[in-house]
């Protein structure tokens, strides 16, 4: 099982989207995908209840500090994959579930407001690393890329967050209007018809190789890829019974300075 906590401190930056594309092309290859829709505008949730059961996709809401490692410890299944679109509040409920996840993914428009909104994240990723005294996987995808041109603006929050040691996932997430249709109408990316839709094969390939850079850099953390309240809160392949049951306290202690 896979934890991915898609996360930025700023709306708008292509998260929900970020976490539609990669629960479908997670779910394509034959796993389970839960979505943990976070954000109070549900749309996450919203996007995986008209996918249908055959999606394999679901959507668990009204997610709270107190109950996400519950959910995850019952979630827990090597065939799921569990992805969580959080709020952008920079609250409890994110720095749990950045301290919990295999991957904190935050996806970024070429501007300096989603670059602020990043750093921010990144900021909270390293005062939980601090604390913890542990690593928290991370990297920036690229969202809403012009798929001609790369902008001075783009290259200019690229170039930031890496001298602020954040990873980049290879593949950016092209600005397509598949995208926006895929929240429109029921199903995934794949139930959209291409004579209907311009650049649909386009759109399914971009999606396609940011799902593999995704779980490779998930790979590639090894066991280091857990984070650092996993071991608190539930046991990969047993269900824990650690203290962190219904318990917030470790991510509480971050905005208690101790």
């Amino acid at each position: 099982m896979a934890v991915i906590a898609v996360a930025n401190a700023k709306g708008g930056s292509g998260k929900t989207t970020a976490v539609a594309l990669l629960a479908t092309e997670l779910a394509r290859s034959g796993v389970e995908v839960v979505v943990l829709d976070c954000d109070p505008l549900g749309l996450a949730a919203d996007w995986a209840s008209r996918c249908g059961p055959q999606s394999r996709i679901t959507a668990v809401t009204d997610i709270t500090p107190g109950t996400l490692p519950d959910h995850l410890r019952r979630l827990n299944r090597p065939d799921r994959h569990i992805i969580a679109d959080l709020s952008g509040a920079r609250d409890t409920l994110m720095a749990l579930a950045l301290g919990l996840c295999d991957l904190a993914l935050v996806p970024v428009q070429g501007s300096a407001l989603d670059a602020r909104g990043a750093i921010q994240v990144l900021e909270l990723i390293q005062c939980i690393e601090a604390n913890a005294r542990a690593h928290i996987n991370r990297a920036v995808v690229l969202s809403r890329v012009n798929p001609l041109v790369a902008t001075r603006s783009l290259r200019t929050v690229r170039d930031l967050l890496m001298l602020r040691g954040m990873a980049m996932i290879e593949t950016p997430l092209v600005e397509r209007g598949a995208y926006r249709e895929m929240f429109e109408r029921p199903g995934t990316l794949y139930s959209l018809e291409g004579r209907q839709v311009p650049n649909l094969d386009r759109a399914q390939a971009n999606m396609q190789a940011f799902a593999r850079d995704v779980m490779a850099r998930i790979e590639c953390g090894g066991r280091d890829a857990h984070g650092p309240f996993a071991q608190l809160c539930y046991q990969h392949g047993i269900a824990a019974e650690g203290p962190c049951a219904n318990d917030d306290r470790p991510a509480r202690r971050l905005f208690q300075g101790g």
